[in-house]
């Protein structure tokens, strides 16, 4: 059970690093680094996936009822999400499908379906 949380939390750092790496090449025309303002959010992000009490029973940190992240990054991983999340298909296909089909699983299970 340790092992599987531990990997679900690894699975959801490397999405959003993936995430904000593709909105940074594309919105901040960056080559191969992030920009500081990208870094500073994938730290932030990885640091409070590290620190989620909820990775057991949630999915995404969009389906939980906590939202631990501080307004001003809240708002700026959502542009990130709205951007990135449709390319992913073309840049990371296989993450793309595992987050849509973990996505309508949970809509499934919190539907009571």
């Amino acid at each position: 059970m340790k092992k599987d949380i531990q990997t679900k939390r690894e699975r959801e750092k490397q999405m959003v690093t993936q995430m904000i790496a593709l909105y940074c090449k594309k919105n901040h025309h960056t080559k191969g680094a992030l920009c500081p303002e990208c870094e500073a959010l994938t730290q932030y992000a990885c640091q409070r996936s590290d620190k989620c009490p909820f990775m057991e029973t949630k999915t995404f940190c969009s389906n939980c009822k906590v939202h631990c992240y501080k307004p001003e990054m809240r708002e700026k991983i959502r542009q990130v999400m709205r951007f990135s999340g449709p390319r992913m298909i073309f840049h990371h296909p296989v993450v793309a499908v595992r987050h849509v089909v973990e996505t309508k699983k949970e809509q499934k299970r919190l539907n009571g379906g």
